[in-house]
């Protein structure tokens, strides 16, 4: 079996002072020798140019940096002129996203489905970027019904994306049944598992909600009950998301996707309890 891949996300900083944070941050996760770093991109690529710096960055360092890229709200020649600059810099690594159609934009533009935006990337670029896709192990929350979804999944990949990140989640068999299911319909790109650490449990409840992940009830409750004690949610959280990982790891999963919020200390803890 092939040694497990570990890469760390990040969202583009708004100030100065994020933006001294965040690389206080990548120093700290560098130390880990992670495969890549992967930049956000924001609703209708309201945060390209700030995505662009934060993915200058990372490379200057000497490390492996992977945009995202969505196409919701985009046109072909916006995303062509981005593929260019990505390409001219030596990226070449891309997260290829549908995206979100930022509030008050009433058309979704050139592009409607991520597959369409893995084909165009293939068709521009031919084989220069690996092309990394979204996977959802939960069902997506605007897919029509399960099946639906798992073959959305598979135009992605039948477009030429190389590999997946799942959304994150919190129970262990919905990433292997997911797994399973892809096998069962031919996809072998390695799809490697999301992992949120949990710090707070309002702002956990609030992303979930959204993007449709579970948090299973014995574990709302439990953090319910923890109340705003801040240590005790953490150390809960610590204890669930490294027996999530050594579950994940044991199973063969491909690595681990940290969702880092721009903090180093969740998944850095994670990482030390795992004895990676």
């Amino acid at each position: 079996m092939s040694k497990p891949i570990f890469s760390f996300e990040f969202f583009p900083p708004q100030t100065p002072e994020g933006a001294e944070r965040l690389a206080a941050t990548r120093k700290q996760l560098e130390k880990l020798n992670p495969e890549f770093f992967s930049v956000t991109f924001g609703a209708g690529g309201s945060t390209r140019d700030r995505t662009l710096e934060t993915v200058q960055q990372i490379k200057a360092e000497g490390y492996t940096a992977a945009p995202h890229l969505s196409c919701i709200g985009s046109t072909r020649e916006n995303i062509r002129a981005i593929l260019d600059t990505y390409k001219n810099l030596g990226i070449s690594r891309i997260v290829a996203l549908r995206g979100d159609l930022p509030s008050g934009m009433a058309t979704t533009g050139e592009f409607q489905y991520a597959n369409e935006l893995v084909s165009f990337i293939r068709t521009q670029t031919g084989d220069h970027f690996h092309i990394e896709v979204a996977g959802y192990p939960e069902i997506h929350p605007q897919a029509k019904s399960a099946r639906s979804d798992l073959l959305n999944f598979k135009r992605k990949v039948d477009a030429g994306a190389d590999s997946a990140i799942t959304q994150y989640f919190y129970n262990v068999d919905s990433y292997f049944r997911f797994v399973d299911e892809c096998r069962k319909l031919g996809i072998t790109i390695p799809i490697v598992p999301g992992i949120m650490p949990i710090v707070k449990f309002a702002q956990l409840a609030r992303f979930s909600d959204a993007c449709g992940a579970e948090i299973p009830r014995w574990m709302r409750k439990t953090l319910e009950g923890l109340g705003d004690d801040t240590e005790a949610i953490q150390a809960f959280g610590l204890d669930v998301v490294t027996q999530l990982c050594e579950r994940l790891l044991a199973g063969g999963a491909p690595g681990l996707h940290f969702y880092t919020l721009n903090h180093a200390a969740p998944s850095l803890a994670i990482w030390k309890r795992l004895g990676l």
